[in-house]
């Protein structure tokens, strides 16, 4: 475990770094709010397009060869950005990043479930989405403003973080190639649709209502708020209480069950999406900080339960294919969200490119009431 959660808390920084700054990179080349809001779709895009493979990479390469290509694909790249600001190559750069976030993030929550038992499941859960979660407290809030004061440089070198945490990677493969795996004739069986994929459709896709409304936030604070210290405020607010949902939630729901949590957090994530909305008009200080707090608590506790839920769904043999499910779920929501909220912000304002996530979110609350069965086949 503490070789998978400093390759996580490495390659998430790299990832975090870039979220909030990458489109204003874009911006600085001439790019409008719509081109700035392709950055991220194109980069989560890519991760989506490659976390499916991911499963099979692992089987025939081993798990430390294809997480250490992954965090090269996000690092070096990250570097490359330097070279020019203009859209096109800023687009290139952030589609190879994302087939590595692609690799990592399937990598990272499958090699959770290989390495914990299903009734401790829940705590290591939130130990990894800490992991996951302190890179963003800190540097969502920060490269903003390093970027603004310093300058884009030294952003751009903390985004190459990922290349640090390949030997960590590296002793994490040894660990768990050297594990006994699920027999070579379930390990390889074609993946039934009715019985592993659709279970899993419910909590994937409460899991991209809540991303898609919080990566808006994450991806477009910057432009949404005019003063830099409501930017920090409303970014360390989401992060902060992200990280302290994602951890402290796998505790309860291992206690009392994750599914009795689900639906409450829904409600308030939007909520939450509707009161940064109502914030913006004005702006109101206390409504951006109760809205920022209420999508923080809703984001980082879904993607803890969504997990716990869908692995609980499946058997161990299919943890691989659960753990891309899942991650599509996370990265289309934070990926269509930036591009949906930047095409409305253009056309609109971010005022109702806000409620519609809003509404997006709320939608999602019957899935949160779908009992799955416990595994079969």
């Amino acid at each position: 475990m503490p070789a998978l959660l400093v390759a996580t808390l490495l390659g998430f920084a790299g990832f975090s770094v870039l979220l909030p700054t990458a489109p204003l990179w874009a911006v600085r080349g001439g790019a409008d709010v719509g081109g700035a809001g392709l950055v991220n779709g194109v980069a989560l895009l890519c991760t989506v397009l490659t976390q499916p493979v991911v499963p099979r990479l692992l089987r025939r390469l081993g798990w430390g060869r294809v997480l250490a290509v992954g965090l090269l694909l996000m690092g070096v790249p990250s570097l490359l950005h330097l070279t020019s600001d203009a859209l096109a190559p800023t687009l290139a750069l952030s589609a190879v990043r994302g087939a590595g976030f692609g690799v990592l993030t399937v990598t990272g929550s499958a090699a959770v479930a290989e390495l914990v038992d299903a009734a401790r499941r829940g705590r290591a859960v939130g130990l990894y989405g800490l992991a996951i979660a302190l890179p963003q407290v800190v540097l969502l809030p920060l490269s903003p403003w390093l970027a603004d004061r310093v300058g884009f440089a030294p952003v751009f070198v903390l985004a190459a973080a990922p290349v640090l945490a390949i030997p960590a990677a590296l002793a994490l493969g040894r660990h768990l190639d050297g594990r006994p795996s699920a027999p070579a004739s379930e390990e390889h069986a074609r993946v039934d649709l009715r019985t592993v994929v659709l279970p899993l459709l419910p909590p994937m896709l409460v899991l991209t209502g809540i991303t898609l409304a919080g990566g808006a936030v994450l991806s477009f604070a910057p432009q949404m708020l005019d003063e830099a210290a409501l930017v920090t405020l409303a970014l360390v607010v989401v992060t902060a209480t992200s990280a302290l949902a994602r951890w402290r939630v796998g505790a309860l729901a291992d206690r009392y069950g994750a599914r009795r949590f689900v639906a409450p957090l829904v409600v308030v994530g939007a909520l939450g999406s509707l009161l940064i909305a109502l914030s913006l008009d004005g702006p109101s200080v206390p409504l951006l900080v109760l809205g920022s707090a209420a999508l923080g608590i809703a984001y980082g506790g879904l993607q803890n339960l969504t997990l716990v839920l869908s692995f609980a769904a499946v058997h161990r043999r299919h943890y691989g294919t659960t753990s891309a499910v899942w991650n599509v779920g996370f990265d289309l929501g934070t990926g269509v969200g930036s591009v949906l909220v930047g095409s409305l912000a253009a056309g609109l304002d971010f005022e109702r490119a806000l409620l519609v996530t809003a509404a997006i979110t709320a939608l999602t609350l019957p899935l949160a009431l779908v009992r799955s069965r416990r595994p079969a086949g």
